[in-house]
């Protein structure tokens, strides 16, 4: 994984950074987003994407481990991050009114297609080796957009 190393390293600092943010910010709306049956989902799984950018990166930083193990790293997170934001997707569309659950369903497919990238990484690094982290950018990519989507929701448009 040599040559990885700047990257993860710049992954960790900016995903634990912003995780930091979103905290903040929640607690400046909290009682908005609590109102709001699926707001508070939405901002567990803002953290959630950033949380796995920092594990997932955290994990490969580890020095001396093969290639195989970051894969499985890679695919455990990966699905891990699927199973807990699939289910807290679907209990937000159960628990959603009729008329909004488009929004709710919107938001979970967008999940789907962040998460997906993770696994096609692992699955790859698993296969044919370090060329599967390539994966990992668009991962990131686009756990940082959706984190951040995420959170302008519940720091703006929240009080619009």
């Amino acid at each position: 994984m040599n040559g990885w190393e700047n990257f993860l390293i710049a992954e960790v600092g900016a995903s634990a950074t912003l995780a930091g943010l979103i905290f903040v910010g929640v607690s400046i709306n909290l009682n908005r987003i609590l109102s709001i049956a699926a707001l508070p989902n939405r901002a567990l799984q803002a953290l959630l994407f950033l949380v796995a950018i920092l594990i997932v990166s955290s994990l490969l930083l580890v020095p001396g481990q093969s290639i195989r193990i970051a894969g499985a790293e890679i695919v455990g997170v990966a699905f891990a991050l699927w199973a807990i934001s699939t289910a807290m997707d679907i209990v937000a569309v159960r628990r959603t009114e009729t008329q909004y659950r488009h929004f709710v369903k919107s938001n979970l497919a967008v999940n789907q297609l962040v998460v997906l990238p993770y696994l096609i990484s692992g699955v790859v690094v698993l296969a044919r080796g370090a060329a599967g982290l390539y994966w990992l950018v668009p991962a990131v990519l686009l756990s940082f957009i959706k984190a951040i989507a995420d959170a302008w929701v519940l720091l703006i448009e929240i009080n619009r």
